[in-house]
């Protein structure tokens, strides 16, 4: 009796079975992230958007034309750390465009006001003025993109440059002007 126990002590103990999705934005200016999350299978097939409660590991890193700028982990948040992430399983995409603080926007390691992510720091932000990055807990107003840019997630692995997988915020505004553009000829 006493294998049994311990034996489902053991199994009890081991982590569910969980999803590790993988983003890369593509910011103005030659400001790059790449990102890796860790989602239990269960949030994910919940039908909902998920939060930050929901994410079991986090981490991005930004890059300058390739060069590292810095990284940011979710393990590093202390009280008063900016981390506010909605993720939608259904679409695959974080939701973007919204005011700071809002099911529509994302704050990950970087406030409303993109200037909160420390010295040394990077972090990231999406609100209703636009998405870009904090480094050394200054805002680089040269990384800004259009607010409602869609950033979504994959299972492929990504690359600095955002080459290995497509960078679909860029391929929807190429796939939208092909189509305006086929559309006035």
């Amino acid at each position: 009796m006493r294998p049994i126990v311990i034996l489902v002590a053991l199994w009890s103990a081991l982590p569910a079975s969980a999803a590790t999705l993988n983003l890369c934005w593509v910011g103005a200016g030659g400001y790059t992230m790449t990102g890796r999350m860790q989602v239990a299978d269960a949030a994910m097939t919940a039908g909902r958007v998920l939060t930050e409660d929901d994410v079991q590991r986090f981490k991005i890193t930004g890059y300058r034309d390739g060069r590292l700028l810095g990284t940011w982990d979710m393990v590093q948040a202390r009280p008063g750390t900016t981390f506010h992430l909605r993720f939608d399983p259904a679409t695959m995409t974080f939701p973007t465009g919204g005011s700071f603080d809002s099911n529509v926007s994302q704050g990950w390691n970087a406030n409303g006001a993109v200037d909160d992510c420390g010295t040394p720091g990077f972090g990231w932000n999406s609100g209703n003025i636009g998405q870009d990055v904090c480094f050394d807990g200054t805002y680089i107003m040269d990384s800004t993109i259009d607010p409602k840019t869609p950033l979504f997630a994959t299972y492929d692995p990504v690359s600095p440059d955002c080459g290995t997988t497509v960078p679909l915020s860029k391929a929807l505004s190429r796939i939208r002007g092909l189509t305006a553009n086929h559309a006035s000829h």
